[in-house]
């Protein structure tokens, strides 16, 4: 991330560390901001979190002591449809998308995620097989763009993890193209 992005985002990744660990709810940063510290530096904007064993309820209710607020009327009910809670940190107006995890997946994703210290706020970051699977069901351009990036700054990848939970989550969605796609990916790597 460049210095101007990084300063921008320290702050609030520094209360929603604290935010999350005083409540002793289990998460992990996500998006654009793991994907440049797991693999090539790039600019973000917002900050993305996914958790486990939390409501949005109880979440949005603390989440203000620590800075963060609704970023739209009905967050909660917005949370209830979609599993997303839209947040905005206050001091410097930075969007924060926080996933209401639940399935397996997500919970192997908080559980196998690292401490990464960013300019003294250490953060529980995905690890980059587990962003590499959330990318390649995102499939948007800058999403295929990280997974390149990710399989390009770590030699040592659980490739098996990544296919089989790519296949299952793909099936589910009914969405073959999401596997197919990031086959390719893999084998652009190989060469």
């Amino acid at each position: 991330m460049s210095d101007d992005s990084l300063r921008r985002l320290q702050k609030p990744l520094a209360a929603l560390t604290e935010w999350l660990e005083t409540t002793n709810v289990r998460g992990a940063v996500i998006g654009g901001i793991a994907a440049s510290l797991r693999g090539q530096p790039r600019l973000t904007r917002d900050i993305d979190a996914v958790v486990a064993d939390a409501d949005a309820d109880t979440l949005l209710a603390t989440s203000v002591r620590f800075g963060f607020t609704p970023r739209i009327p009905d967050a909660i009910e917005f949370a209830h449809q979609t599993r997303v809670l839209l947040l905005r940190f206050t001091d410097g107006k930075i969007d924060v998308d926080v996933l209401l995890g639940g399935s397996r997946f997500e919970i192997e994703l908080i559980e196998r995620a690292s401490r990464v210290d960013l300019e003294g706020v250490a953060l529980r970051v995905a690890q980059p097989e587990d962003l590499i699977i959330m990318k390649a069901i995102a499939r948007r351009p800058r999403d295929i763009s990280d997974i390149e990036s990710l399989l390009a700054a770590n030699e040592r990848l659980d490739v098996d993890r990544i296919r089989r939970w790519t296949r299952e989550l793909a099936s589910m969605l009914d969405r073959p193209e999401i596997h197919e796609d990031l086959e390719r990916l893999l084998r652009g790597r190989v060469r």
